[in-house]
Formats: C-alpha cells, sequence, structure tokens
C-alpha cells in the first residue's frame, strides 16, 4: 500500500530506465558496458589539484548563490564573445540538471505544455511534470532532425517552452543552423521560451558550434562541465539567458540548492583554461569508427555530436535486443527509456578502445543472428 503522504505527482515519475541497466550491471562478471553517458578518461590533473587547493584553503563554505564571481565573470565573457550585442547574465549552478529544474520551475505554471523532441533526454518529461506541466512530443524520426512545421502544428495556446538538447542524448544528432534559426524565430513569434541544453557543447565534431541563442535573444541556454572534463559527479553546470528568467532562477535556487558545490567552482575556474581538444579528438576518431563498423548491420542515422550512436534493432522491439545483449555480457540501453517508441537502442562510445573492440564484435554477431 502507498503511504498517503506520498505526493500524487510522484506516480507520474518513474524510475530512470538508465538506472536499471546500471543495477544489471552489479550481476554481470566484466560486462561490455556501453551504457554509461559519462565520460571515461580521467579528470586532467590541474582540475584535481584546483579542488584540492580549493579544500586546502577552506573554500568550503557556501557561496554566493549566483557562484563565485572568478568562475562566473570567466563564462560571462565567453558568452559575450560568443553572442555579442546580448544582455545574457550568468548563473552558476547544482550540474545541468539542477539548472533544467530552476527554469522549469520558474518558468512552467500547472497546465502549460512543454513541446519535447522524441527521442529526448530521459530526465525532461519528469521535470515538465515536477513543474506541473504537460509534455507535447514531436515526433524526429528517422533521422532525428526537427522539422518546424511540426513544432508549428504542436503549438497551442498553452504552450509555454519549447525544450531541446544539441548535439543531443540520445541520438548524437547536431541539428543546422537552419532548423536552429527556424526554431528559434518561431519561438520567438509565438512568444514562447525556448530552452537549448548544451551540455555536450565540447562534443561537436564537424565544423563550428552553433547555438540557437544566435538568432533569439530570449533563449535560454543550459551547459556545464560534467561531459567536458570528466567531473559529472561533481556538479557543476551553469545558465545564460534573458535577465528576467535568470534572477527568477537565482531566487529559487536560494531557496534550493543554495549555491553550487563551493570547491567544484574554484576548480571550474581551472577547467575553463584546460586544453580538452586531445579528448575531444580521440571521441570523434571513437564516432567514426563505430559509423564504419556497424554501418553495415545497423541502420544508423550518424550522430554530429555527444558520444552516443543510436541504431535501429535489427530484429525485435528495442528491450527484446538489449535483453539479448545483456544475455550475451553487454549493457546499452533500450530506446524505449528515451522514446515513445521501442525501435532502437542507445550506444555510448565513452569507453577505453578494448571494451570497443569486444562491443562492435558482440553487437556485429547480435546483428547477424
Amino acid at each position: 500500500m502507498q503511504a498517503h503522504w506520498i505526493a500524487d505527482r510522484m506516480s507520474r515519475i518513474e524510475i530512470s530506465g538508465i538506472r536499471k541497466v546500471f543495477e544489471l550491471a552489479r550481476n554481470l562478471k566484466d560486462p561490455v558496458n556501453l551504457s554509461i553517458g559519462q565520460p571515461h578518461f580521467p579528470v586532467p590533473e590541474p582540475i584535481r589539484q584546483a579542488a584540492k587547493d580549493a579544500i586546502d584553503r577552506g573554500d568550503n563554505g557556501y557561496t554566493v548563490t549566483q557562484g563565485i564571481p572568478e568562475l562566473r565573470n570567466a563564462i560571462q565573457e565567453d558568452v559575450t564573445r560568443r553572442l555579442p550585442d546580448q544582455e545574457r547574465p550568468v548563473l552558476i549552478t547544482a550540474g545541468t540538471s539542477g539548472g533544467l529544474m530552476l527554469a522549469m520551475c520558474a518558468a512552467v505554471n500547472p497546465g502549460d505544455e512543454v513541446i519535447l523532441f522524441d527521442p529526448y533526454f530521459v530526465a525532461y518529461p519528469h521535470l515538465v511534470t515536477l513543474a506541473g506541466g504537460k509534455s507535447v512530443f514531436v515526433d524526429t524520426y528517422p533521422n532525428f532532425d526537427i522539422d518546424v512545421n511540426r513544432v508549428r502544428d504542436a503549438i497551442t495556446p498553452k504552450t509555454k517552452v519549447v525544450l531541446f538538447s544539441n548535439p543531443s542524448n540520445p541520438t548524437g544528432r547536431v541539428l543546422s543552423p537552419t532548423i536552429l534559426k527556424d526554431l528559434a524565430e518561431l519561438c520567438r513569434e509565438k512568444n514562447i521560451l525556448l530552452i537549448a541544453d548544451e551540455i555536450y557543447r565540447s562534443f561537436w565534431y564537424d565544423g563550428d558550434f552553433r547555438s540557437a541563442a544566435e538568432f533569439n535573444d530570449d533563449v535560454l541556454v543550459i551547459d556545464g562541465f560534467g561531459k567536458s572534463y570528466g567531473i559529472t559527479g561533481w556538479r557543476l553546470g551553469f545558465a545564460h539567458g534573458p535577465k528576467p528568467l535568470i534572477e527568477e532562477m537565482t531566487k529559487l535556487q536560494q531557496f534550493t540548492f543554495v549555491c553550487a558545490p563551493s570547491i567544484v567552482q574554484h576548480a571550474g575556474v581551472t577547467a575553463l583554461h584546460t586544453d580538452i581538444s586531445p579528448i575531444v579528438a580521440d571521441y570523434k576518431a571513437k564516432r567514426d569508427r563505430m559509423c564504419a563498423e556497424l554501418g553495415e548491420y545497423y541502420e544508423i542515422a550518424r550522430p554530429g555530436g555527444a558520444f552516443y550512436v543510436f541504431p535501429k534493432a535489427p530484429h525485435g522491439t528495442g528491450t527484446e535486443f538489449v535483453q539479448e545483449a545483456i544475455r550475451h555480457n553487454m549493457l546499452i540501453i533500450p530506446g524505449g527509456v528515451f522514446s515513445g517508441q521501442d525501435t532502437h537502442f542507445r550506444i555510448s562510445y565513452a569507453a577505453s578502445d578494448d571494451t570497443l573492440d569486444r562491443g562492435i564484435e558482440l553487437l556485429k554477431k547480435l546483428a547477424r543472428r
């Protein structure tokens, strides 16, 4: 019997399907783990040392809610350089998930609609639910591009927010400047808040990074350090966007997260000056290899960023294929975790080359069955 003190909203929030796969990993001996969306490289030494130095200096207490000035100002300079002539204040957040939660709670009223793109990052619908909103899904299969005409058709008088990730988790899809421009201009035309989750901005492999914020001053950008520097557990993110919204998010952070972890903020200053281009080049090579090795066996929309491939299951549902993979000691994520469809599965190539070798051979074997 469910305890009577549990809020009704919790019945609409499910345990993460990704975490369920992680639990399975405990029962497997030396699995080929291509499931986790976490960089496999060690945290660069200067960043680790900066965190230790902050502890030793005694920088262990609360910071100002907005984030320490050294970090906030450094990010502000980069934002201003990339998006000149815009007033885009910066807020340091407790990870990108913390930033997204603040944004949803600050922008969405009960009953408001939030447009999401299927496939979507697993947390998005639940963050909408937490804010009392309703998720409206726009299909992007089979190539995972956003059709702006479909977005226009999905807009109603209740639409308040459009939320997307670029590059995408789980598909790795990178949107063209034309799509970004059209989406940003549609949201401006309809007075809808566009939220761009750019946590994988560093892992953009073909051409120069482009942001929807280039085409609409009122786009809220969510970004962070966890994926780029291998510090996902340190919980350091940031947001920049329209001043009134950042002010409300800051106010809400005072009474929720209070501030991002203090020692991590100091390490973040060092991270901004740490060259990760060799890491990005390595991940691009892994992307190329996965597509080349598996393209003959699977239907794959070539990813342009992040560190995921989202193939179509060669037989059965995505869940059935993943169950078969687990029986062969390999961990991948069923696409239904991220989607209303159960046709695909997600591979993370944030892994060692040896692990990828083993995974590629197993995936070829499973496809030939």
